[in-house]
């Protein structure tokens, strides 16, 4: 493994830093907003000042760095796109409200998309003009997805949509989304479903908050009456909506995993802070040999997930592409970030329990930190879905016994 750039990475990194230093404020090293994964004020003013910055980067060529330059892209490498990540993670920047958009809905309409849909739909996402979203999951389908029941039935040059979405994220600002429906319950499950593009605006869409236990509610249930969705929003061929929805999970889990590889210095350090400050029987927590164990080994095994990571990157920028290490990453990252901020709020005492931003110990964001997790945890497959996929892919495991192999969904118990 080489974690060095290579000449050519190396000047596009400095290319990089040049542009972000003329046009953002750069982040203090001990700036702890950086660990804020969880927003709770999506405000009308916070997703202009994100579609204004997005806007800002697609008339510098910065926007979608991996995509085409004959729709908008810079036509670079995957390992420019990390980079390019990694550099403005380091300024002052807005939140990322796109990621559904520029890293799901937008590859999979590349790849499955008419030319004509590619036009309609890929320069407004890619300029931040809209923000997109994901209807995948329902109440009796997330893990599985393939047992999704939401119906989709032709009415002559439209479908008649109806069912519910749930973990919606974003979808109460969204213009845009990407809808996988069942067209045939006498098909095999993931025989029978068809991938659409909706106007979240329709009549019959109806968009309900999720309350969340960090007391935000960025994700929502979607209800669907009667939708009218033309069949000219329809991605691929009837019946060919599971393969479709394989791209766009598939590039849901390397955003999702490639996400949440925060630094060890940032983190530790966080924690080192509440260590000087804090006290533990009477003694000064940074002097107790426990805490100190602790909080080495926590740094050990951040440190463990960042080489993971670089792995992976080391394979990218040598032309290769990412395998199962993404799941590695989602799994154990997910677990110890919720460990470490465990024992960040322990270590405060009786003002662990604070939350908010007059929270005494960095503005409560431990608290955030170890609310919010689960939902990351959950979002672009399960720990369990995860573990599934390093069985199977890197131990070579046996795949789960399946009882409704090839037979109609119709015809399938389902509780």
């Amino acid at each position: 493994m080489d974690f060095n750039d290579s000449p050519t990475e190396a000047a596009f990194r400095k290319e990089v830093q040049e542009w972000l230093d003329a046009n953002a404020e750069k982040r203090d090293a001990d700036d702890s907003s950086a660990m804020s994964m969880f927003s709770e004020n999506e405000s009308p003013e916070m997703v202009e000042e994100c579609k204004a910055w997005q806007q800002k980067k697609a008339d510098a060529g910065w926007a979608c760095i991996t995509w085409p330059k004959d729709l908008g892209g810079r036509g670079g490498t995957l390992m420019e796109n990390i980079i390019f990540s990694q550099e403005e993670a380091k300024y002052k920047i807005p939140p990322n409200i796109f990621m559904i958009g520029l890293g799901m809905a937008g590859p999979t309409i590349q790849v499955h998309g008419t030319p004509e849909q590619k036009q309609k739909w890929l320069p407004s996402m890619l300029r931040g003009d809209v923000v997109w979203c994901q209807l995948f999951s329902e109440p009796g389908a997330g893990s599985d997805l393939a047992g999704l029941r939401t119906k989709a039935v032709k009415d002559g040059d439209d479908w008649i949509i109806n069912g519910q979405k749930v973990w919606t994220s974003g979808a109460h600002y969204s213009r845009w989304g990407i809808l996988v429906t069942r067209s045939d319950f006498d098909a095999p499950k993931h025989k029978g479903l068809t991938y659409f593009v909706i106007d979240m605006e329709s009549e019959g869409v109806e968009i309900r908050p999720i309350k969340q236990i960090t007391g935000g509610a960025n994700f929502n249930e979607v209800f669907m009456t009667d939708v009218r969705i033309p069949d000219a929003n329809r991605l691929d061929a009837v019946g060919n909506g599971w393969a479709v929805s394989l791209t766009t999970l598939m590039n849901e889990r390397m955003s999702i995993g490639g996400g949440m590889g925060m630094g060890a210095e940032l983190l530790i350090g966080e924690l080192d802070r509440i260590a000087e400050t804090a006290y533990i029987d009477g003694v000064l927590a940074k002097d107790s040999p426990a805490v100190r164990q602790k909080i080495a080994e926590y740094y050990t095994r951040m440190k463990a997930m960042e080489l993971t990571v670089n792995r992976t990157l080391s394979a990218l920028s040598k032309g290769g592409m990412p395998g199962s290490e993404s799941s590695i990453i989602k799994v154990a990252m997910g677990i110890l970030l919720q460990e470490i901020a465990s024992y960040a709020m322990e270590l405060q005492g009786g003002l662990g329990t604070e939350y908010g931003e007059q929270a005494t110990f960095a503005g409560g964001l431990w608290q955030e930190l170890y609310l919010g997790i689960p939902a990351i945890r959950i979002a672009g497959g399960t720990d369990e879905v995860q573990r599934n996929i390093i069985g199977e892919r890197v131990l070579g495991l046996p795949t789960e016994a399946r009882v409704d192999k090839g037979i109609p969904f119709k015809d399938i118990p389902n509780g």
